[in-house]
């Protein structure tokens, strides 16, 4: 059981590190468009996200996928650009119900891309045989989903209150969101190692 916590909780750090405020960042633009009665979609997109980074680590771990470091450290920011765009494009539309789907799609992909990124420190703490490995891999996976749905109440209860007590409108509110992330990672892309190469 003490194995359990050791990568649920490296699962967890791994989302909820200030250090590498990619994944929160991500999670920004994945939840401001969305308000608690949302919770299922976005319930979906989450377990969707931890579905594509988790096959991604697993096809890492086992030598099927093998990817540069820089490209998927260029492409992380990215994903998080163009999520963030899509909400300001789609902001305050009523097209939300029919673009899930590919919404899910993206969430998918994206997720592969994160764990891509993350995939050769994550081969250097796996240890044993192939069984204990895939244990592994699916306590750290469960360690993320935790995380995630912490980062998406918090952002959920943030969006109440401005929404609620600052009479922010729905759409005014994922525009200043959305347009506060792609601040953000418009410098990380910019100061990109795949620039240098």
């Amino acid at each position: 059981m003490s194995e359990f916590w050791i990568y649920f909780e490296k699962g967890l750090r791994h989302i909820l590190n200030l250090s590498a405020y990619d994944h929160i960042l991500f999670l920004i633009a994945l939840t401001v468009p969305y308000a608690f009665k949302d919770w299922k979609k976005l319930l979906l997109l989450i377990s969707v996200f931890t579905i594509g980074h988790s096959l991604s680590l697993l096809l890492s771990v086992f030598g099927a996928v093998i990817i540069k470091g820089n490209l998927a450290d260029f492409s992380i920011p990215i994903t998080i650009l163009i999520v963030a765009f899509f909400n300001l494009f789609t902001a305050g539309k009523s097209s939300k119900q029919e673009s899930i789907s590919v919404v899910v799609f993206i969430t998918l992909f994206f997720g592969i891309i994160h764990g891509l990124g993350f995939a050769s420190y994550f081969k250097t703490i796996l240890v044993g045989s192939p069984q204990s490995r895939l244990l592994s891999l699916s306590e750290f996976s469960l360690g993320i989903e935790a995380s995630q749905i912490i980062v998406v109440f918090v952002v959920l209860i943030l969006s109440y209150i401005i929404q609620t007590f600052f009479r922010f409108s729905k759409r005014d509110w994922t525009l200043v969101m959305s347009s506060f992330v792609i601040g953000v990672v418009l410098p990380m892309i910019i100061s990109s190692e795949i620039w240098n190469t």
